[in-house]
């Protein structure tokens, strides 16, 4: 596992809030969007993993705010609304990834339960979806604002708590 930047991230699933702690400039808090199945750790479950993990890529520098990517590279596409009116089963993963690794073998890391294998990410989201109310697939959503913000104040191995 990598060494951990000084900054921490904790993302609380009851508030749908991420909170940046020890960062340059002082503390942050975002509202997210977890995952509308609830907390959960199995494969294929789209419950949002919970306990200790880390940032273990960081894709999508420099990219404009709400370029489009699947499975993690850029599509070349901006979000628009009519965009979105010609793909309406999208999940819209935009502006910027944060790919999560769990550090808790069993729990969130190992065969059936890994977050890094189950593509769990921060990443933005239309700015029309409602944040503070828990939506996602398993990601951790955030406005684009906020996580071009973000990203740009943690690198890959900042540690991350999901309680």
């Amino acid at each position: 596992m990598p060494a951990q930047s000084q900054s921490r991230i904790i993302i609380d699933l009851q508030q749908q809030q991420l909170r940046l702690l020890d960062a340059p400039g002082g503390d942050r808090r975002f509202p997210v969007s977890t995952a509308l199945n609830g907390a959960g750790e199995r494969d294929g479950s789209g419950c949002t993993p919970r306990g200790e993990h880390y940032i273990r890529a960081r894709i999508g520098q420099g990219m404009p705010e709400n370029s489009v990517f699947v499975a993690r590279r850029p599509t070349g596409e901006i979000y628009s609304a009519d965009l979105a009116d010609r793909h309406p089963r999208r999940d819209w993963i935009l502006t910027r990834i944060l790919w999560l690794c769990g550090r808790e073998w069993g729990r969130n890391r190992g065969p059936g339960v890994d977050t890094f294998r189950r593509f769990i990410y921060i990443h933005g989201t239309p700015d029309r979806e409602p944040m503070g109310v828990p939506l996602s697939h398993g990601c951790v959503r955030m406005r684009n604002a906020d996580l071009m913000e973000l990203f740009d104040l943690v690198a890959a191995g900042t540690a991350v708590t999901i309680r």
